[in-house]
């Protein structure tokens, strides 16, 4: 999943970043646009105090892959996305309007390691 917010900060990452988004196969690729749900669910989280505002983008971020049901949210972001506090903060919220938790987590959580 793939939203305008995502390719905004594209624009700022480095080339490999770019060129691994581009590369990926369309079939495989959901573009999320935002709405009005994502924006009211996003100043929940703001309104809420679990974060702040000039955090807004990662609110969004958050907010979109909750409504859109996303099995995971993955981010190196772990001062505003990928935080223990933060992260219950976002699925209290999740819960009280009747949305599921979003497992937020890192790609550490997904690298593989083989056995020797």
């Amino acid at each position: 999943m793939l939203s305008s917010v995502t390719q905004d900060e594209l624009e700022n990452a480095p080339l490999h970043v770019q060129e691994l988004v581009k590369n990926m196969r369309s079939e495989f690729v959901e573009l999320l646009t935002i709405s009005d749900e994502a924006i009211e669910l996003a100043n929940h989280y703001i309104n809420e105090r679990v974060i702040g505002q000039s955090s807004y983008a990662d609110c969004l971020h958050i907010a979109l892959a909750t409504i859109h049901r996303a099995d995971f949210l993955i981010s190196w972001n772990f001062r505003h996305i990928v935080n223990v506090q933060r992260i219950r903060g976002y699925n209290s919220i999740n819960i009280r309007n009747g949305y599921k938790q979003l497992e937020i987590r890192s790609p550490r959580d997904f690298e593989k390691y083989e056995d020797n």
